[in-house]
């Protein structure tokens, strides 16, 4: 009895001893792959923490797991410029399987260092006429990706605030032009606005100019300001949002963010619903794919998101037509 439970014991032992190296074979076959993630923003901002959670949610998917057949890699800049280009050549020397990043420094600062790791931009601007990519259908080298605001969206930001306030004279476009160099030329596509609306780009590149912009902008009546979505502008969000309110402006945002956290309204792309799509250009250039033979996509969803409170403070009664057409009113 002893000797048969044993002799049955060492013939189970050895098929499980056979079958271990098959299945260890099996896990360990699938290389894993390795991605690093250049945010514009800083790590503790909302809007990054939910760009990472909807990136993670589009990878898992399409069957990628961390730490079983991919590592993800993040790198926070803050919106500043230096540590943008600092990261980009610390990343590039790497040598990771591919780049996922946002912002326009960040994609000029990629596209001067590498021309071979594939990279994915989302959240990006007029990435044509950055010349980071060939055309949208056809990108052509190392780089594609999905966009974010393109100039009809300016239109668009005008015609809400003047809902809001149809009394608006005189209306500027906030942005800063080392990191949205592009807003002027989207003026100019705009073509003509409403003749009784002045509508004139304003640069800032640090807070002192904000203010100045700000007080310029307030020292006549009928005034509105469009708060052009920036790496620059949201680290600042918080200096505008409080002017905007001491003075009783009416702004626009691109950021759903920024009215959870107290600003009027936003209108703009979803931004984690782009993150989550640039997931699946991520898998299929793992899987083999050129970046050159992906067109550049466009957003498919965007958010109306409004702040009654804020309405009420500034004076504003917000009309119906805005409110039926609002994916989110905050109370």
């Amino acid at each position: 009895m002893t000797a048969r439970m044993k002799r049955r014991e060492f013939i189970t032992l050895l098929g499980t001893a056979a079958a271990w190296p098959l299945a260890a074979r099996s896990q360990q076959g699938e290389r894993v792959q390795r991605i690093v993630f250049l945010h514009s923003l800083a790590e503790n901002d909302p809007e990054v923490q939910a760009r990472i959670a909807a990136f993670r949610q589009g990878l898992e998917a399409l069957g990628w797991r961390e730490k079983r057949n991919v590592q993800i890699e993040h790198r926070f800049s803050h919106g500043d410029i230096a540590r943008m280009q600092v990261y980009t050549a610390e990343v590039v020397s790497s040598a990771p399987d591919l780049i996922v990043a946002t912002s326009s420094p960040v994609i000029a600062a990629l596209k001067q260092a590498t021309h071979t790791i594939p990279i994915v931009f989302s959240v990006v601007n007029d990435p044509v006429g950055q010349g980071f990519v060939a055309s949208l259908a056809h990108p052509g080298g190392n780089i594609t990706g999905f966009t974010f605001v393109d100039f009809p969206m300016i239109g668009k930001w005008l015609g809400i605030l003047k809902e809001f306030a149809p009394g608006i004279k005189r209306v500027a476009l906030m942005f800063n032009p080392h990191t949205a160099p592009y807003y002027p030329d989207f003026l100019r596509e705009l073509g003509a606005t409403p003749p009784s609306v002045e509508l004139s780009p304003t640069p800032v590149r640090d807070d002192a100019e904000i203010e100045t912009a700000v007080t310029a902008l307030v020292r006549e009546p009928a005034g509105g300001l469009m708060v052009a979505p920036d790496p620059f502008i949201n680290t600042r969000r918080w200096l505008i949002m409080a002017l905007a309110q001491r003075h009783r402006l009416p702004a626009i945002y691109g950021f759903r963010q920024y009215v959870t956290e107290g600003a009027l309204i936003s209108y703009g792309p979803n931004t984690g619903d782009i993150v989550r799509r640039s997931a699946a250009y991520v898998d299929r250039i793992l899987k083999g794919e050129k970046p050159a033979g992906l067109p550049v996509q466009a957003p498919t969803k965007y958010d109306l998101v409004i702040n009654l409170q804020t309405a009420r403070g500034l004076g504003l009664v917000v009309p119906l037509s805005l409110i039926a057409r609002a994916d989110e009113v905050i109370e």
